[in-house]
């Protein structure tokens, strides 16, 4: 039988190039410089019939003990401090003060338990953060008007000792007191610290 043509558009094979001098020479040092990898034991017919018996054999002996792996200590770096709260300009707070500048969101705490107030607070500053958001007003209130000077105004006096804390340190770059129009001694200017 005689073989069929090759087909129009298939490719010439192609044909071995043989090495010239300087190639058959770098070659040869080449091959010298390196180490031979050490060769494993070749597997008779016989090892792999008694392999399965010894395995066995394993099995019912009882299982050494071995000491636990000794694992390196872990570093643990100290956490970095946060930054610490810097004042807002004169300038950004004659902007708030006048509508200038854009409170971005607010958060009334009116009402709220120190508990209550504390996670609303933790949780707004995170979104507001993570929102990309500048300026936030906190509403804390001022306080019953009847009540003794102690019991007055608890969350008033709270959120800024709180705003101080390193937990919301890494949220808040700075807060003031807001202007009357605002609330006043009963809210805050807070700049929020864009996350990243």
């Amino acid at each position: 039988m005689k073989r069929a043509p090759p087909a129009a558009d298939a490719p010439p094979p192609r044909r071995r190039r043989g090495l010239s001098s300087e190639e058959l020479l770098l070659w040869e040092s080449v091959a010298k410089s390196i180490k031979p990898l050490r060769r494993k034991p070749r597997v008779t017919k016989a090892a792999v019939e008694i392999e399965p018996v010894v395995e066995k054999a394993r099995v019912r002996a009882k299982p050494e003990k071995h000491p636990p792996p000794i694992v390196a200590p872990k570093i643990v770096k100290a956490p970095a401090s946060p930054p610490p709260l810097a004042p807002l300009g004169r300038r950004e707070r004659a902007k708030l003060s006048r509508g200038r500048s854009e409170i971005e969101a607010r958060l009334d705490l009116h009402g709220m338990t120190q508990a209550r107030a504390h996670r609303a607070l933790m949780n707004f500053l995170r979104g507001a953060s993570e929102d990309g958001l500048t300026f936030v007003l906190v509403i804390t209130g001022k306080g019953r008007s009847g009540a003794a000077d102690s019991e007055r105004g608890v969350l008033r006096r709270q959120v800024p000792e709180w705003l101080a804390l390193p937990e919301f340190r890494s949220l808040v770059v700075g807060f003031e007191e807001a202007h009357i129009g605002h609330g006043g001694g009963g809210a805050l200017y807070v700049r929020v610290r864009r996350g990243r």
